[in-house]
């Protein structure tokens, strides 16, 4: 029979906010799983204990009920209610408490590389701040006309709610092959196109469908951190190549990796120095993959934002041998939260795409992705980038007017005909990470080009001290009175500050 000791040492909390039949459910599982109630032991009659902690028979006896529904008791009318004997004996009130609990078991080492992939990526964190980089302007987004499109779904209940196709919603998938097309010279098909939670997704998905352990991959360093992580958790090796005026060095890359499986670029506009790859790399990126049968994954992240004529053509406009995949995101246009991106897949490996998203996730979630095809449809999403650009190209101007008029002896501009983003070098020997320690503490949010490098890349992916500051979510007056900060960061009262070379 359960103790009166033990009912003492489980008082109920009257006030709590959790119901009295939940708590004393919780204290009498506990008893049992820690063998101060062993099994076989007979609890009191549902009255009796209900008369000894003061509360309703009712309250006993939902308790009662949700452990017998869970197996920690057994009974009847008439035949009261006992610990269920197959449970096993667990440790009693008189047996010592081990020493240590037991350690969990290591994760494998795939384990491990997931769980570890994405450390070395900086996540925005805390409110919005100059200069916070590849942040798209949300002040410029109709939510409204976003909020309408939704709600009209929500009346009219028409939106499918059951389990879609692994590929994604079929009228979004259309609507952006037809933009694609137009916009970007992609060639492709509605059904070459899969839809994922974000480019990040599809990096990841790409990388296990593609990629053996050892294989290598040509990654851009400095580059997108982002992108090495799910090629790592792939088991993949990863083979720095340097970036410069014309883009990633294709010539080096096969000098010192020329049996590499696959190539990451981003060649309409280079994260972080801003460079456009030339046409003379894109042709030759395109020979070394048919010649080597390798793969080459597009990384198209805002390429419609460029400042000084139209988007530039993709290079998957340019393949001839199906090697090219493009991945975009809906991210620097519309919205991060939005997490849609997508893939143009070669015909050959459309089907073996999908499949595999149908093992992630089985498919995006439905309504974001119907709202986003009559966004595109109802010419709003047409409407919205125009205007964006238009601003961005403000903001742009703004930005590199006040670096230059307040910090043009310290910092480089390098190319920005393009992106939501400006990679400034610092001039004279200045030292990288005591110009960003001095930001930091005013309140200004950058990044360092350092901070761009692969862990793996050596002195020929070398750079330059150098920041990203990112202009496309701040109005010129935030940015004039952000760089009027950054300038006091930097500058003492007398000049420049001594201990920054």
């Amino acid at each position: 029979m359960i103790t009166d000791e033990l009912i003492a040492a489980t008082p109920l909390e009257r006030g709590a906010a959790t119901p009295l039949f939940r708590q004393l459910y919780a204290r009498l599982k506990d008893a049992i799983l820690h063998g101060r109630l062993a099994p076989g032991a007979r609890l009191p009659a549902t009255r009796t204990l209900a008369r000894q902690l003061q509360v309703s028979r009712q309250t006993v006896l939902a308790a009662y009920e949700q452990l017998t529904a869970e197996g920690y008791l057994r009974g009847g009318v008439g035949q009261g209610s006992f610990v269920d004997t197959a449970l096993p004996a667990l440790r009693g009130p008189g047996a010592p408490a081990p020493e240590r609990a037991a350690a969990p078991r290591p994760l494998p080492a795939r384990g491990l590389a997931l769980a570890s992939g994405m450390a070395r990526v900086r996540h925005h964190q805390g409110p919005l701040r100059a200069f916070r980089p590849s942040m798209p302007g949300l002040d410029l987004f109709p939510f409204e006309v976003w909020r309408k499109l939704e709600a009209r779904h929500w009346r009219r209940r028409a939106l499918p709610l059951g389990y879609g196709g692994a590929a994604g919603h079929a009228p979004l998938r259309e609507l952006l092959c037809a933009y694609l097309n137009a916009a970007r010279g992609v060639r492709c098909t509605p059904e070459q196109i899969v839809i994922t939670s974000g480019s990040q997704q599809a990096l990841y998905l790409l990388a296990q469908l593609l990629l053996a352990p050892g294989e290598g991959v040509w990654l851009e360093s400095p580059g997108y951190q982002g992108a090495a992580a799910p090629f790592e958790v792939a088991g993949a090796r990863v083979c720095p190549v340097p970036v410069d005026a014309e883009g990633m060095d294709v010539a080096y890359a096969e000098a010192h990796y020329p049996d590499a499986a696959l190539a990451f670029a981003t060649p309409s506009h280079q994260l972080p120095l801003g460079v456009t790859m030339s046409l003379a790399r894109r042709l030759a990126l395109l020979r070394w993959a048919e010649a080597r049968r390798a793969w080459i994954i597009e990384d198209d992240y805002d390429s419609e934002y460029r400042y000084t004529g139209p988007p530039l053509a993709s290079l998957q406009g340019l393949d001839r041998s199906g090697c090219v995949i493009y991945v975009g995101t809906l991210s620097k246009v519309l919205f991060p939260g939005l997490r849609l991106g997508y893939v143009v897949a070669p015909p050959a490996l459309a089907e073996a795409l999908a499949q595999a998203k149908a093992v992630v996730d089985r498919h995006s979630a439905i309504v974001p992705q119907a709202v986003l095809a009559d966004f595109i449809q109802q010419g709003h999403f047409a409407r919205h980038i125009r205007r964006t650009r238009e601003a961005y190209g403000a903001r742009r101007a703004a930005l590199l007017e006040a670096l230059d008029g307040r910090l043009g002896g310290m910092l480089r501009c390098g190319p920005a005909d393009a992106g939501l983003d400006v990679c400034v070098h610092l001039a004279g020997g200045m030292d990288e990470a005591a110009a960003v320690a001095r930001a930091t503490a005013a309140g200004i949010d950058l990044r360092p080009l350092s901070y761009y490098a692969h862990p793996a890349a050596g002195p020929a992916c070398a750079t330059g001290p150098g920041l990203l500051l990112g202009f496309s979510a701040f109005t010129p007056a935030q940015i004039a009175e952000g760089v009027a900060r950054l300038a006091q960061a930097l500058l003492s009262r007398d000049g420049r500050r001594q201990d920054l070379y």
